[in-house]
């Protein structure tokens, strides 16, 4: 049960670091895999569209915020594995490449895959996401220690 659980783990953040890359970034990794799969299609990739729901600061009631389009895609490959993804957008190309690799974490590439695509997209998302939160606190305010003018 334990191992089943730490793979569904490692797939949940290796399918989100996937569905949350960015195309380009996805592409090149990709590229730099340099390895095809025997596959077949069991889903070819289809553009849709989900309700998100948010909540009101996090805590209150959720409501319908909107709609978003994702496109999806299932494969198998010839080895038995399936993978799956869903990306967001309409780049049927990346929703494909994203189940290929998903598949393929299944198989004795993992290891490979993991070096020269999942790293790179994971230390990409990491700086995106610093470069984000470092222009953020260049626009903070402390209220507390701003002077109010009197005297």
């Amino acid at each position: 049960m334990t191992v089943i659980q730490d793979l569904n783990a490692d797939r949940k953040q290796w399918m989100s670091l996937l569905a949350k890359c960015d195309a380009a970034e996805l592409d090149g990794a990709w590229r730099a895999l340099d390895r095809s799969f025997d596959h077949q299609v069991l889903r070819a990739p289809e553009v849709g569209s989900v309700m998100v729901r948010g909540r009101a600061g996090a805590v209150g009631a959720p409501f319908n915020l909107g709609e978003i389009t994702v496109t999806r895609c299932s494969v198998r490959l010839s080895s038995g594995q399936d993978g799956h993804a869903y990306v967001q957008g309409r780049d049927k190309t990346k929703a494909l490449r994203a189940a290929l690799l998903d598949a393929g974490m299944q198989t004795s590439a993992a290891s490979d895959i993991r070096d020269k695509v999942l790293t790179p997209l994971s230390t990409a998302a990491t700086h995106r996401q610093t470069t984000r939160a470092a222009k953020a606190a260049a626009t903070k305010v402390d209220f507390f220690t701003m002077a109010r003018g009197e005297d």
